[in-house]
């Protein structure tokens, strides 16, 4: 159980960082952009990196949870990933 947990939690940590990377890139693509588009990509960069923090949070309490509750906590922090993904996208969409 140790491996499978140590491998999902290395997995989940380098999807978060890899995605912070590219809110990082677009981030910089944001600030480029015309004052009246900017402020909005702001707002866009902000909900993505809230979707960061809570999947970041949700990740260091896996790392800490009981055996009984690490199941239920693997389809949260999915859900928390699929939604930081989704915010993602989207920001990138608009830029």
């Amino acid at each position: 159980m140790t491996t499978r947990r140590d491998e999902y939690t290395a997995k989940m940590k380098h999807e978060l960082d890899a995605l912070n990377a590219r809110i990082d890139g677009l981030q910089f693509k944001a600030h480029e952009a015309r004052e009246d588009a900017r402020e909005a990509y702001q707002e866009k960069v902000k909900a993505a990196r809230q979707q960061s923090a809570l999947a970041t949070a949700k990740l260091a309490e896996m790392r800490e949870a009981s055996t009984d509750s690490w199941d239920h906590m693997v389809g949260e922090m999915d859900k928390l990933r699929d939604a930081f993904k989704h915010s993602f996208n989207y920001f990138k969409s608009q830029i």
